[in-house]
């Protein structure tokens, strides 16, 4: 069984999202409005955001919208980011 984490935006509000809950829908669930919304699929790139702190996991995104040396630095797509503990995000 996964927990449930407390998400964090830089500037912004705080949600609940369960490990096994992408942050992004999550968010939604909560009401808040804080990361873009677009596709929900991992390609278009509106709801990418910066890990500032927190372990997480992440589902299959767009090379495109986030390369490999941006996921290095803790960049992610909202919509394919799982929590692991609880996290604080940038909307960059």
């Amino acid at each position: 069984m996964t927990g449930l984490y407390q998400i964090r935006v830089v500037g912004g509000g705080e949600f609940t999202c369960g490990g096994d809950e992408r942050v992004l829908l999550a968010m939604e669930r909560c009401g808040a409005g804080d990361i873009g919304v677009g596709c929900r699929g991992g390609g278009c790139g509106i709801c990418r955001v910066r890990v500032v702190e927190g372990d997480y996991r992440t589902g299959k995104m767009s090379a495109a919208k986030v390369s490999d040396s941006d996921r290095q630095a803790g960049y992610a797509l909202a919509c394919r980011l799982f929590p692991a503990e609880d996290l604080v995000i940038a909307v960059e």
